[in-house]
């Protein structure tokens, strides 16, 4: 095994107390199946892989100092396939919501689209006339604190009615308490309300729609909404992120799954980051708002 531990750490590499929290949760070799021991230690792989993720760098551009390429890309495809990353995922979600005065289960939550760019070719890539993006969406189910639920990531073609019918599908099974979920108006019109009556009979969901204030023009920042506005914003702080680098949509929502780990780590570790600038620091507040009210 490369014990290469010692090397100075990048700011995208998971610090000690971040990696006590996610090590335990990783698969762990088992010997008496047989195969060769690993050549490349659990944690040198991640740092690669959170590498790649923060920077944006391409997989063949990592440093010679981390885990060779190739290899970390093989671990980040085979967590994609055999769903550790979601398992690692929502075992730190159930973790933190306690920790943040919250129930495991959550009762409501707030459905939202991004439209990304998208670099490569690949799979279910579209074109999304609205905002005027070729590329994918990412579809996101988050928590009233902006914890990832769920994530889905489609054609930017397709309709966000259509997309959010793909996020709520099997929802009650995975969370038997969410009763109540915020939308913006896009999703509820009066062309098509079909997403509501479909959510109530399907889903047992009350689909709420927040409305805009169509006196003002430009950003607005709407109550709940901008829950998952910000956890959009944590993000794209990721630079892989930005735009959509991956050509499988399997490794697209594999990256959101991964970045929401390396935040709720931090949490987890008491590492958290201060929010910073005017509209952060405001989410913060607001947020702060909503517990001290629903408790």
């Amino acid at each position: 095994m490369c014990e290469c531990l010692d090397r100075e750490a990048y700011p995208s590499s998971l610090t000690d107390a971040q990696w006590a929290v996610v090590e335990p949760l990783l698969p762990v070799r088992d010997p008496r199946r047989g195969g060769r021991p690993l050549t490349y230690d659990r944690r040198l792989v991640l740092d690669t892989i959170l590498y790649v993720l923060v920077s944006g760098c391409a997989w063949r551009q990592v440093p010679h100092d981390l885990a060779p390429w190739d290899a970390a890309y093989r671990w980040f495809r085979a967590w994609s396939a055999d769903g550790t990353w979601d398992r690692v995922h929502d075992q730190l979600r159930d973790r933190l919501r306690p920790r943040e005065g919250r129930t495991v289960q959550p009762s409501a939550a707030v459905l939202d689209s991004q439209s990304a760019r998208s670099a490569e070719g690949g799979e279910a890539i579209g074109y999304d006339a609205g905002k005027r993006v070729r590329g994918r969406k990412r579809h996101l189910l988050v928590d009233t604190g902006g914890l990832l639920l769920r994530a889905v990531v489609h054609s930017a073609s397709v309709q966000d009615r259509a997309g959010a019918r793909q996020v709520l599908t099997g929802i009650h099974a995975l969370f038997p308490l969410l009763a109540l979920v915020w939308v913006d108006g896009g999703y509820v019109n009066v062309v098509d309300a079909g997403l509501v009556g479909w959510a109530r009979r399907a889903e047992d969901l009350e689909i709420v729609a927040v409305a805009r204030n169509a006196d003002r023009r430009g950003f607005q920042v709407l109550p709940r909404r901008w829950v998952v506005e910000r956890t959009f914003g944590w993000l794209t702080r990721c630079r892989r992120l930005a735009r959509d680098y991956e050509r499988k949509t399997s490794h697209a929502e594999a990256m959101i799954k991964v970045a929401m780990i390396r935040l709720m780590a931090a949490r987890l570790a008491g590492e958290d980051r201060q929010p910073h600038g005017a509209i952060e620091t405001e989410a913060a507040r607001r947020l702060a708002k909503d517990l001290d009210r629903d408790q």
